[in-house]
């Protein structure tokens, strides 16, 4: 005899079975939309055209000439990168600190619920902060690129507004995830909201933000390349140059070369976590 339990169905399979079709239902018009057609790949002579394409970023190019503009468009990608970050956190944490509710005294004496003055205080904040985020860096660096010119401040400047958003909105989400406890006990003893935030939620944040906040520095990374497609400097810049120019073996180092930012950036965060988590 069968065991009963196996011949059991899953309570839950009817319920998987229609969100599996719901979900093809709504991808499929979006495939559509999209006119997405793989077989253009492989279609005719386009197998044979890309193959000539690809075999021209082989081998990488290594001279010494190349390697050193190569050196400073790095060095000028990590600090781009660097600049926006902390231009970008110099906004997020005051931010973050007037968003959340962590630190509200009216929240934390009415259990949770802040006084709508409170509120009429945050709301604002919590506003910028969308408003700061909504636009893409790539748009702000193209807007800054006719403001102030070509080179890197364009970039920067991206940066800093865009992830000035996307840090404070985070930031504040994550002081309000953390335990209320250790808060409520120093603002009850009359501490000051900045005691409270300093050793009741700093403490159990730190971890969170850290992994977060170098996630982002990697994300400006990335976004330092793409904004120098735009005229902001660094390895973007010079990789428009290159491709312009036919140069693939210029390319592939530069490919070379941001990988390895994004693996040191990946290792970084690494040592980050296990020092402070």
């Amino acid at each position: 005899m069968l065991n009963p339990a196996l011949t059991q169905r899953d309570p839950a399979a009817r319920s998987r079975l229609l969100l599996t079709l719901v979900a093809l239902a709504l991808l499929w018009p979006g495939l559509s939309l999209s006119e997405l057609d793989l077989s253009v790949l492989v279609d005719g002579s386009n197998a044979d055209t890309m193959g000539a394409f690809l075999s021209g970023f082989w081998p990488p190019a290594h001279d010494t000439e190349f390697l050193l503009l190569l050196g400073r468009a790095t060095l000028e990608t990590l600090a781009i990168a660097t600049a926006g970050m902390a231009l970008a956190l110099a906004v997020a944490i005051p931010c973050a600190l007037l968003a959340t509710r962590a630190l509200s005294i009216s929240a934390l004496s009415r259990g949770g619920r802040p006084h709508w003055w409170a509120q009429a205080v945050r709301w604002p904040v919590r506003g910028l902060l969308i408003l700061l985020r909504s636009v893409p860096e790539i748009v702000w660096a193209l807007l800054f690129v006719r403001a102030v010119g070509l080179g890197p401040t364009a970039g920067v400047l991206a940066i800093a507004i865009t992830y000035a958003g996307m840090l404070g909105k985070v930031y504040a989400e994550i002081f309000e995830s953390v335990d209320p406890l250790p808060t409520r006990a120093l603002i009850g003893a009359g501490g000051s909201r900045l005691q409270a935030f300093a050793y009741g939620v700093l403490p159990q944040a730190t971890g969170e933000m850290l992994s977060y906040t170098v996630y982002r520095w990697e994300c400006a990374i990335r976004a330092s390349v793409v904004m120098g497609f735009v005229g902001a400097g660094g390895l973007g810049q010079q990789m428009d140059l290159s491709m312009r120019m036919f140069a693939g073996g210029e390319v592939a180092s530069m490919l070379l070369t941001f990988l390895l930012l994004v693996l040191l950036a990946d290792l970084f965060s690494q040592l980050l976590r296990r020092r402070f988590v």
